[in-house]
């Protein structure tokens, strides 16, 4: 087993076990991809100052996001077709958030039913949905999430119409896989893979079939994907979705300062700085750099959280100094569930946790929740998004 000390190592081990069009799905952006690079790239432009001679001890990364204490404040992002990386993925990504002390975001797009994961955790997690047209199918939806003791409920917004992501096309990825003679030819490469899949009933969307209105089985799927989002989204249909579910709620997607006050204006608990990990609408900013203005638009009226780009435990010092209350990691799980399931998950979360203690300590803080500004280097123009970086 190769020494793992980094999310890169674990990333190399998941691009060698899962099928390519899966990596792809995971490692990719909308077209020329040019925001799925700077999600990362800009984190880089943002410097840390070192601190020396201060107490390091009784360090904590502990804080909480909406209410909930967490071990550190990151949380496992919504991601389709986790159970496509690893057998029974999102079961075991789960599984290995509650262990570590974090919140696991279930997708609707999951392999692996609401049912499935609240079977095999103790602890509530969150649940993300798409706004979609059938009422029925969303009223549901919410009721099967309060059966399931979820906690809360995190609509992702920025999904009314598909962004293109050539890869997914070449490959035939879609909703169930149209597979080509190249991705057939790999998936025959991948026998560990392969075997584990074999060895699982859930290889299906878990959420959707059976549960929507005329999706009985995987061959329906693809039609009602085609019609089931709603391309006449806007903030009275998501006050409705919070007025159904009646908990908590969290709005993933929002890149704009006016975005973030309407948020507020619904009731949000909190919202996600997201570009869908540069997925959908590319030659959008980085989510680094919309997060301050978006701080500066809603102020302490919710919470704010970041997701797109974080790959390591400096990349969340970075987004907690800049004024983020929480953090989400999608890509940097997958890897570690691509590459040795449930454990790769428990390794990534290590990874991330040592790399923002240490980080934190050179940085001369005690406590996640005392990071701010003032142990950071922030280039001129930064924070002013127009001005080109």
């Amino acid at each position: 087993m190769p020494v793992i000390t980094e999310i890169e190592d674990l990333k190399r081990l998941y691009r060698r076990r899962v099928p390519k069009m899966f990596y792809d799905y995971a490692e990719s952006g909308s077209w020329t991809e040019q925001t799925f690079r700077e999600n990362t790239t800009d984190f880089q432009k943002l410097r840390l100052r070192q601190r020396v001679a201060v107490d390091m001890d009784g360090r904590s990364t502990a804080s909480t996001m909406i209410g909930e204490e967490v071990a550190m404040p990151v949380a496992l992002a919504p991601v389709g077709l986790t159970g496509m990386q690893s057998a029974d993925g999102e079961i075991k990504a789960a599984r290995a958030a509650e262990r570590f002390g974090v919140p696991f975001t279930l997708s609707t797009m999951s392999i692996c039913s609401i049912e499935d994961v609240a079977q095999h955790t103790k602890k509530p997690f969150w649940f993300q949905v798409y706004t979609l047209k059938d009422d029925d199918f969303m009223r549901r939806l919410f009721e099967r999430a309060r059966d399931a003791n979820c906690s809360a409920i995190v609509i992702t917004v920025d999904l009314q119409v598909l962004g293109q992501r050539h890869k997914d096309l070449k490959n035939g990825l879609s909703a169930p896989p149209k597979l080509t003679p190249a991705s057939v030819l790999n998936l025959m490469t991948k026998i560990p893979w392969g075997l584990e899949m074999l060895g699982t009933k859930r290889r299906f969307f878990g959420n959707i079939v059976g549960h929507a209105k005329g999706v009985k089985d995987p061959s329906s799927l693809s039609t009602w994907t085609n019609h089931a989002f709603d391309p006449s989204l806007d903030w009275k249909r998501i006050a409705q979705f919070k007025e159904w579910w009646g908990g908590k709620l969290i709005i993933k997607g929002i890149m704009e300062p006016e975005d973030a006050r309407r948020a507020a204006e619904v009731g949000a608990d909190a919202i996600v700085v997201s570009n869908h990990g540069g997925r959908q609408l590319d030659g959008a900013p980085s989510s680094i750099r919309a997060l301050p203005a978006i701080l500066d638009a809603v102020g302490d009226r919710m919470e704010v959280h970041l997701d797109s780009g974080i790959r390591s435990g400096q990349d969340v010092l970075k987004a907690v100094a800049m004024g983020a209350k929480g953090t989400y990691i999608g890509r940097a799980f997958t890897y570690g569930l691509g590459a040795m399931g449930e454990a790769g998950v428990t390794k990534a979360l290590e990874v991330i946790h040592k790399e923002l203690d240490i980080s934190m300590a050179l940085c001369g803080e005690r406590r996640v929740t005392d990071l701010g500004k003032h142990n950071l280097i922030i280039p001129q123009g930064f924070e002013d998004l127009t001005v080109p970086m």
